[in-house]
């Protein structure tokens, strides 16, 4: 998405919600489908289903925790970032908090005050057990 000029839009989501510019939100927000917000929220953004995409323009502020699978982020947040899936970090994202990631695409200029660390979804695999060579087949 990051990647697409400046006059192209992604295709929208079928069921989106729109915070608009000048809209302040004190409290928890949840949301199915897709949720676009020029607004602010001062609490947690949390998605209720797999398949949901959160939007935060440059206007954009969010003060609290936000929980979801994808998250492009180009506002300002104060607090920890969950990308179960993917999280795109534009340039003119600010975040001040944590970051938690499967997918990361990070633009040039965008900021993070915090940590950041990828979590995959693999399960952990087990290396195999050494295998010992005979002292006397090594060539010396």
């Amino acid at each position: 998405m990051l990647s697409r000029k400046r006059n192209e839009r992604a295709p929208a989501h079928p069921d989106t919600s729109l915070i608009a510019r000048g809209t302040i939100i004190q409290g928890d927000v949840r949301f199915s489908g897709a949720l676009h917000l020029d607004g602010q929220i001062v609490g947690s953004v949390l998605a209720e289903e797999q398949g949901a995409v959160f939007t935060l323009s440059e206007s954009g502020h969010v003060q609290g925790e936000i929980r979801v699978p994808h998250a492009i982020i180009n506002g300002q947040v104060r607090g920890d970032i969950h990308a179960t899936e993917r999280l795109e970090l534009a340039s003119e994202a600010r975040v001040t908090g944590d970051v938690q990631y499967r997918t990361l695409e990070m633009a040039a200029g965008a900021q993070v005050n915090g940590r950041m660390s990828h979590h995959s979804a693999d399960t952990p695999r087990e290396l195999p057990a050494p295998v010992l060579l005979d002292a006397e087949a090594v060539p010396a």
